[in-house]
């Protein structure tokens, strides 16, 4: 009881000090901090799982969007049931033995040790590091594949764009092209969410008959009575560095540092069970 009154006499000692009191401010201002950033805290805690989940279901929403497969009555988790998660080591192409469920490319990118810091020469999409491992989505119909779905990322002209690129069952043939989070210059980067800009990119060829990379996006427009136009995409109007970053980023993700082993291995198969 005497500790009570004591802390009753103390709190009604401050709230009788004059209002432009400096000890009544201080203290006031501090007890103010200190409940709202309680308050913060634990709204962060209790919405951390609603946060996570509309993570996941949007990177669902643009993996269905890029395959052509999101629909506006669709049910997300029951469409996204067609693909297969597989993890792949970057370096030989081959799929690694790892949960694909629980593994974590962003956080493995920041993690020496599972991740390799990329020279300058190599760095053309302006990421620094890159995960050793990376996440794919197999679109499967039935045991074959129909479509494959590669996550890409890579700086542009104010922010690194992420967002994710489909192939036909080739292998070489793009499906669709899709950046789901970007800082880019509404009306000129931004146009990289232009459906008719992203329209573009469906049906061009990754690589030529020799199997080397050569897509790109081209300053202009794409002369199609020039030879190689299969493997050019317009460039965006007035975001001449959005347009380049795009470029230099595809070609990395596509390269022999990003998904190009596995690419060209799963296209030789392709070959191969043709034959």
């Amino acid at each position: 009881m005497a500790e009570n009154n004591n802390q009753q006499g103390f709190f009604g000692s401050i709230l009788s000090l004059p209002n432009d009191n400096p000890k009544k401010t201080i203290i006031v201002a501090a007890l103010l901090c200190l409940v709202c950033s309680i308050l913060v805290s634990t709204s962060a805690v209790v919405l951390k799982p609603l946060q996570i989940a509309n993570k996941e279901a949007d990177i669902k929403k643009n993996i269905l969007a890029v395959t052509g497969l999101l629909t506006e009555d669709g049910d997300v988790n029951a469409l996204f049931e067609q693909f297969e998660v597989k993890v792949v080591d970057l370096e030989t192409g081959a799929y690694a033995d790892i949960d694909a469920a629980t593994y974590d490319q962003g956080k493995a990118a920041g993690d020496p040790e599972q991740s390799i810091e990329l020279s300058a020469e190599q760095d053309i999409a302006g990421i620094g590091r890159r995960a050793k491992l990376a996440s794919l989505y197999l679109l499967k119909d039935g045991d074959e594949i129909s479509q494959v779905v590669l996550p890409i990322h890579g700086y542009g002209l104010w922010s690194t764009l992420y967002g994710f690129i489909a192939f036909e069952s080739d292998f070489n043939t793009i499906k669709g092209l899709q950046f789901y989070a970007h800082a880019e210059t509404p009306g000129l980067g931004g146009e990289v969410d232009n459906p008719k800009w992203r329209q573009q990119w469906q049906g061009k060829k990754a690589f030529n008959d020799n199997g080397e990379l050569k897509i790109e996006v081209v300053r202009g427009h794409v002369d199609f009575k020039v030879a190689g136009a299969e493997h050019q995409v317009d460039g965006l109007s007035g975001a001449t560095l959005t347009s380049r970053g795009v470029s230099n980023l595809v070609n990395y993700w596509l390269g022999d540092h990003g998904f190009g082993p596995y690419l060209k291995q799963m296209n030789a198969g392709m070959d191969k069970a043709e034959k």
